[in-house]
């Protein structure tokens, strides 16, 4: 199949299409038009951005035979997609007018931040789950996970933003259209909810295939999915007794956030078993 563009310049307009729907987003936020015309000109762009982006992860998926998660340039790529899928899924029903423009610099940063470190896509591996198609559904499960992830990061950003503007008295632009803190707090409990059964969904159907052959499991990303997935269940129930609430519960989303991601490089899919192959220019 051959498009106009390549996989990798769809994700380039992908990512610059995010950046415009932030600055747009920014420009009406500071002028205090948050207008459902300005919300259309941001909804557009984004949905636009997912387009492009989608097209380009599904070019590169028919080049390597499969879920495009074979490097860490794909797999970063792959939580910007799955954070603005949910925005677009979850956001009416949320109803939180700034989510949009939170998840659009968000995927701006994780989108260029990929394209703009070329070692993170100097290999690829090519049907890197061996024609499997559970353990690929294993994969994307995990990685979509990551998504939800971020997206609980983003409204537990959008809570301690405006528990500082309450105390400060700070009441400007932006925490003018903040939504209230019982209201982001209940969207972060349901978000974490979220991410914990689709990341346990993912481990589950990973282990049905891993008890048969056990020798093929890379231990190295198995230990690490599974200190992720353990981290935030242990936030879950804590949040749950309400031992973990408030400023506390928000300030360790951000944080286990940020470790998730740093954990990329183990929760890449496993290659042992075949060599990654260049990436051509």
């Amino acid at each position: 199949m051959h498009t106009l563009l390549s996989d990798k310049a769809l994700l380039w307009l992908g990512a610059i299409l995010y950046l415009g729907g932030f600055a747009a987003g920014c420009y009406s936020l500071f002028r205090r038009q948050q207008s459902g015309l300005s919300r259309t000109l941001l909804n557009t762009l984004l949905a636009f951005g997912l387009a492009t982006q989608t097209a380009g992860l599904y070019a590169r998926g028919l080049t390597v035979g499969g879920c495009p998660l074979g490097n860490k340039f794909e797999i970063v790529q792959f939580v910007a997609w799955s954070a603005m899928v949910l925005y677009f899924v979850v956001g009416p029903a949320f109803q939180v007018s700034l989510l949009g423009l939170f998840t659009a610099g968000y995927a701006a940063l994780l989108a260029f931040l990929s394209l703009l470190i070329p070692p993170w896509d100097l290999t690829r591996g090519v049907k890197i789950f061996g024609n499997n198609p559970w353990i690929e559904f294993h994969a994307a499960l995990a990685v979509f996970s990551y998504g939800v992830f971020g997206l609980l990061a983003l409204t537990s950003l959008m809570y301690l933003l405006q528990n500082w503007s309450l105390k400060q008295k700070q009441l400007g632009n932006l925490f003018w259209f903040l939504p209230s803190m019982a209201q982001l707090d209940q969207i972060t409990f349901r978000l974490l909810l979220a991410g914990v059964a689709i990341l346990s969904l993912a481990l589950c159907v990973g282990a049905s295939w891993w008890v048969r052959d056990f020798a093929t499991v890379d231990l190295a990303k198995l230990a690490v999915t599974l200190g992720v997935w353990g981290s935030y269940l242990a936030a879950l129930l804590l949040r749950w007794r309400r031992r973990l609430v408030s400023t506390r519960f928000a300030w360790v989303c951000v944080g286990m956030f940020l470790l998730a991601m740093l954990s990329l490089g183990p929760v890449n899919s496993s290659r042992h078993h075949q060599e990654p192959t260049p990436v051509s220019r």
